[in-house]
């Protein structure tokens, strides 16, 4: 139902491998393999995700870039994702979302951070993102499957306003995700960087929580449930019956004052297990195949 994002993970240089972002203005150097970044007063940068000021003052895209931005492309995607594809949506699933209040108010980029179910996770993140927030909302796709022929390129691009990710070593596209957000383009990030194959929620790489610091963006947690359960990997359609999933977005994250890319990486996977602990009863019942374990 959806691009394959399984691997998706920026490149290094787009600060999504290790954590290696280069520091923001007044970073800190950190001890080897840890570098620390200088994020001033979270809490007050918290309170203005709001200000008008954040939507405005990033850099202007310029050539490829500016497809992103686009607001007939911004057009033609809500027709594409809110009317026709949720119809499809709503005829094989029983779709629910619930948005924190904080995540309505966000002006300017941020990184939306989530758990990686199934192929149903894209469409369903970016329908129940609210349209002042999900209206420029980029997807990192694989670039060998998805952007070497033109027309699924021109797909991915269309529905999901999707940019290129190097699987295959090479760093064509390195850092495309980092000049995005300093373009004022929020980008979907899974950091388990493959689709679930047990139904819990893996490791989180650091590389989204370093482009969040590098460029100073806050992040907004988001946790899927169901989907794996509805359309586990194997699968390219969900199971019969209309299967419940969920999305729940959570209240957005800025990284504390020195704090590492691993350590940042760390809270928002808790902040996202706690979403999915949270809801998992209320969408799927006490007890289900995809249930996390407690420790």
């Amino acid at each position: 139902m959806s691009p394959d994002t399984s691997g998706s993970t920026p490149t290094p240089e787009d600060a999504e491998a290790g954590g290696s972002a280069a520091p923001a203005s007044g970073a800190a150097a950190g001890g080897p393999g840890s570098p620390r970044f200088s994020v001033p007063r979270p809490e007050r940068l918290l309170q203005s995700l709001s200000a008008r000021s954040r939507g405005e003052g990033w850099e202007k895209p310029e050539g490829e870039l500016a497809k992103y931005r686009s607001r007939g492309r911004a057009a033609a995607r809500f027709v594409l994702q809110r009317i026709v594809f949720r119809g499809v949506v709503r005829a094989n699933l029983t779709a629910s979302t619930e948005v924190h209040r904080r995540v309505r108010t966000i002006r300017g980029p941020f990184v939306l951070v989530a758990n990686h179910t199934s192929h149903v996770d894209a469409p369903l993140l970016a329908q129940g993102l609210p349209w002042a927030q999900a209206r420029f909302l980029s997807t990192g796709v694989a670039a060998d499957y998805w952007f070497t022929p033109f027309y699924k390129r021109w797909f991915v691009r269309l529905l999901f306003n999707a940019f290129p990710i190097d699987r295959d070593g090479s760093r064509k596209n390195s850092g495309t995700s980092r000049r995005l957000l300093r373009s004022g383009v929020p980008i979907l990030v899974f950091p388990e960087g493959t689709r679930q194959t047990t139904g819990r929620i893996g490791d989180f790489k650091p590389g989204g929580a370093a482009l969040a610091i590098g460029v100073g963006v806050p992040v907004v947690p988001a946790a899927i449930i169901g989907g794996y359960e509805a359309m586990p990997k194997g699968r390219n359609w969900p199971k019969p019956g209309r299967p419940p999933v969920a999305v729940v977005f959570g209240e957005p994250m800025i990284a504390e004052e020195g704090e590492t890319a691993v350590g940042f990486s760390g809270r928002i996977r808790a902040s996202v297990q706690d979403l999915y602990d949270t809801h998992h009863a209320k969408i799927l019942g006490p007890t289900g195949p995809g249930e996390e374990e407690t420790a």
